[in-house]
């Protein structure tokens, strides 16, 4: 992959003999479809792809017929940036909240750049898992009674990501 530079996001260039790892992706999208699918995030998309950013959107790679969630986890390792745009219904996805599990394992174990995007939704509601995010997660409380951990987990993880420094683009 050539290297390239846009606005910060450089893609890896195998050039060098102590060049960062290869990756396959410069930005994952992780996203709420029913919330930004057809706004936001599609134009989020189109505006990075056209600067020459490699994307990986849910929508887009993945081969019919294989297994979702190991197609996701591996865009997630070979991704150098992650861009979570949290929304009102971010948190009622289980799937939503499993893939910002990945991303933070990621960025823990390999210093992997995690960008938050607020939209429709204050950054407080969902670090402290307020409002819509409460009301997701008192459902999730009730569905996953068996494993309390996970949801443990799934809250640690979103206040973990929602105190990054990211944008609030609310009401645009």
């Amino acid at each position: 992959m050539a290297s390239t530079s846009v606005q910060g996001i450089t893609s890896s260039s195998s050039s060098s003999s102590s060049s960062p790892p290869l990756y396959m992706y410069d930005v994952f999208l992780s996203f709420r479809g029913k919330d930004t699918r057809n706004n936001f995030t599609s134009h989020l998309y189109y505006n990075l792809a056209q600067r020459g950013i490699d994307v990986y959107m849910d929508d887009r790679g993945l081969e019919r017929g294989k297994t979702i969630e190991p197609a996701l986890w591996k865009a997630i390792e070979e991704s150098r940036f992650s861009v979570i745009i949290f929304s009102r219904e971010y948190a009622s996805s289980p799937w939503c909240l499993d893939e910002l599990v990945k991303i933070v394992q990621c960025m823990k174990e390999t210093g992997h750049t995690v960008l938050p995007i607020f939209y429709d939704v204050d950054p407080s509601e969902v670090a402290e898992q307020k409002g819509q995010y409460e009301k997701a997660f008192v459902e999730h409380e009730q569905n996953f009674k068996e494993n309390l951990e996970k949801v443990r987990n799934w809250k640690d993880c979103l206040s973990t990501v929602a105190n990054l420094s990211g944008w609030d683009v609310r009401n645009r």
